[in-house]
């Protein structure tokens, strides 16, 4: 058994923009804790967490990467996780994972894009967040002024739990010394501010300290009132380090060992037993003696172990020969190898207990978000999902080798296993294997990732856009479908009706039939004949979405109606109703953020202005930067990245993420049409 117990386990991940300097914190807090002998940097590409070759090339993290630290009598499972945008998927799997999600912010460029979207995220996982300011000892940044911002922007639970002190080269701990001096403002009154915030979320803990001050309160029960308001989001710490010159580091990790809640001290983990409407809340105890349970949140396709499947425990234990069945699967799996792990280093261990962080190799059924469990009593358990960004930017390829297609597919598989947002398409009516992502680095690093690990090349190209179609209007269809060849015939006639249904809803398909006049065991036919039409489309190609479909009359023959016949009836019934239905073709609406200089304000608005975009306005940035809100079709930025790149002269970003389907415009719709018709009269 391990070494530590629940009660000393702390799971953190750093999380945060770009350049925040998370590599550089997660690497220091190694260094500091004892768990490294040399402090390595991003720099000299010797960090334990970016070892992978592309990572130390490009100077920035690309996936996240685990790390334990043995300290003062806590064990922190650390996690490191990348900070653009384009591998966002890699960052939100990790918050499935922790407790504590540590926020870094740059002193130098205060609240930037990803600052703002990982503090929603993480609230709305409800777990407790701390601010941790990197970069102090920049003599140029105000810190003062980005506390401020930072409580502006993120309410006024946000509170420095310690202040930067002898010319930013240490910090002063406000919470437990309201005595000390620091370089701005005055350490008793962020004391003071602390424990009035403390104090206010527990009536007897206030009616205590109303009574007898400070003094009247024992540790146990600030303690407890201090956890209380961390779980309900009603404090969020903001702390100073420096990763760089090590001020503050240790602190932080005293901060981890005093303050921050141990798995049994965390809200609960949001599981669910059950499927669809009948799934109910399901407590998990932090109990080493209960069945156990726990949730895969990484998948590591290591070149020399093979699959690495990283998991958190949430309740009983795991030893090495421990079997385990994979979500609802019937045929458990042994586990053989238990480890943790140390960047790329994978260390054995014989157990691991409630709350830690474990990983196990070579059991290829194991998937992303699979829940492992070693009883029938928690088949049905899933975890609340993660609310991923939605992959969106898109590239159609074919192996540059051909007869590589298997070599490909296997490739794309691997891959997929890793990233949560990385998605692959095949679109049979148009022969096209379409990837999608988060934003064009994220498919280009997949794409060397897949060259260098697989040897596959690929040729790329734009895809088509995703496309809809749905109808506006009820309309009934009708098909007879006869055909006689000399022996036996086809019979089969089909009446239905259309009706739409909301956006989002599906599909539908209802059987009012009466009568036996079409014997039950044709209607699967028929919704497959269905099913076939809404794949291909009825007036651009396009997959029909959002449609009811009822089945009431038809005919049949006691000799000549086959299976095969009802496909092709309903098919082309279907059909016949849904061009008298008013059909329309929908097309992605994505939700734009553009971060520009306010200089380019002007050309990016008008710019977005052609593309059919609506402005929905503009929120401030830190500096001279201004976030531009629009709502644009996706077919109007697909090559967005570079026009912006040529307006701001590299300066501006953005980011998307779908926000709906909606009609497209008359104009657009009947260019779509006729481009499809030619090749549908062909086929």
């Amino acid at each position: 058994m391990p070494a530590y117990t629940t009660a000393q386990i702390r799971n953190v991940a750093l999380v945060g923009h770009a350049g925040a300097g998370k590599t550089s914190l997660f690497e220091a807090l190694l260094y500091a804790g004892g768990a490294i002998t040399t402090q390595g940097s991003v720099e000299r590409g010797n960090t334990v967490s970016d070892y992978d070759p592309m990572e130390r090339e490009r100077q920035h993290s690309i996936g996240s990467s685990i790390a334990s630290i043995d300290h003062a009598g806590i064990h922190v499972n650390l996690i490191d996780t990348p900070g653009y945008p384009d591998f966002r998927g890699k960052t939100l799997s990790a918050l499935a994972a922790i407790e504590t999600c540590a926020i870094v912010v740059n002193a130098d460029n205060g609240i930037e894009h990803s600052t703002s979207r990982m503090m929603e995220y993480a609230k709305a996982r409800r777990l407790c967040r701390l601010l941790i300011v990197n970069k102090m000892d920049h003599e140029d940044n105000d810190l003062e002024m980005l506390v401020e911002q930072l409580r502006e922007t993120f309410g006024n639970e946000c509170l420095p739990i310690n202040l930067p002190a002898k010319g930013r080269s240490a910090v002063v701990n406000c919470f437990a010394n309201p005595s000390g001096e620091s370089d701005f403002s005055s350490v008793a009154d962020a004391h003071q501010r602390i424990i009035d915030q403390v104090v206010e979320i527990n009536e007897d803990v206030m009616g205590h300290y109303l009574e007898e001050g400070e003094e009247g309160l024992s540790g146990q029960e600030l303690h407890d009132a201090f956890e209380q308001c961390l779980r309900e989001g009603h404090l969020v710490p903001i702390c100073f380090v420096s990763a760089r010159s090590g001020a503050g580091v240790k602190e932080l990790l005293d901060l981890f060992e005093t303050l921050m809640p141990n798995p049994a001290e965390a809200n609960p983990p949001l599981f669910t037993k059950g499927s669809g409407a009948d799934a109910e809340p399901f407590r998990t105890e932090p109990d080493a003696g209960k069945h156990f349970v726990a949730d895969v949140f990484k998948i590591i396709n290591d070149p020399f172990v093979g699959k690495l499947s990283v998991f958190r425990i949430y309740q009983g234990t795991v030893r090495k020969d421990t079997q385990l069945f994979i979500d609802d699967g019937k045929k458990p799996f042994k586990v053989g190898h238990l480890f943790k792990l140390k960047g790329k280093d994978h260390v054995e261990i014989d157990a691991a207990i409630p709350g830690d962080i474990a990983a196990v190799a070579k059991i290829e059924e194991i998937h992303f978000d699979a829940v492992l469990h070693d009883s029938h009593d928690e088949d049905e358990i899933r975890l609340k999902p993660i609310n991923f960004p939605q992959p969106m930017f898109g590239l159609a390829i074919e192996p540059a080798t051909r007869g590589q297609e298997q070599k490909l597919a296997n490739a794309l598989g691997r891959l997929s296993e890793e990233d949560p947002c990385f998605r692959i398409e095949h679109h049979k009516e148009l022969n096209e294997t379409v990837i999608r992502g988060l934003g064009e680095l994220h498919l280009r690093v997949m794409l060397e990732r897949m060259k260098e690990r697989y040897g596959v090349e690929v040729i790329t190209r734009p895809p088509r856009i995703a496309y809809r179609e749905t109808i506006s209007a009820n309309a009934d269809g009708h098909h007879r479908h006869k055909k006689q060849t000399g022996g036996a015939g086809q019979f089969g006639e089909v009446y239905l009706r259309v009706e739409p249904l909301s956006r989002g809803a599906g599909f539908e398909f209802v059987d009012e039939v009466k009568g036996g006049t079409i014997p039950g065991q044709f209607l699967p036919a028929i919704e497959k004949g269905v099913r076939m039409a809404l794949e291909q489309g009825a007036v651009a190609g396009y997959q029909i979405h959002d449609v009811r479909v009822i089945v009431y009359d038809g005919k049949y023959h006691p000799v000549d109606s086959k299976e095969v016949a009802f496909v092709s009836a309903g098919k082309k019934a279907f059909m016949d109703a849904v061009s008298k239905a008013r059909p329309m073709v929908l097309e992605p609406i994505v939700n734009l953020d553009v971060t520009v200089p306010t200089e380019h304000m002007g050309d990016i608005t008008s710019g977005l202005a052609t593309k059919r975009a609506r402005i929905n306005g503009t929120d401030s940035a830190r500096g001279n930067e201004l976030i531009i809100k629009a709502q644009v079709p996706l077919a109007e930025i697909s090559e967005y990245s570079n026009e912006l790149k040529a307006v701001t002269a590299g300066r501006g970003r953005y980011s998307i993420e779908l926000s709906h389907y909606e009609a497209v415009p008359g104009n657009v719709q009947k260019q779509l049409v006729d481009a499809y018709k030619p090749k549908h009269e062909e086929d």
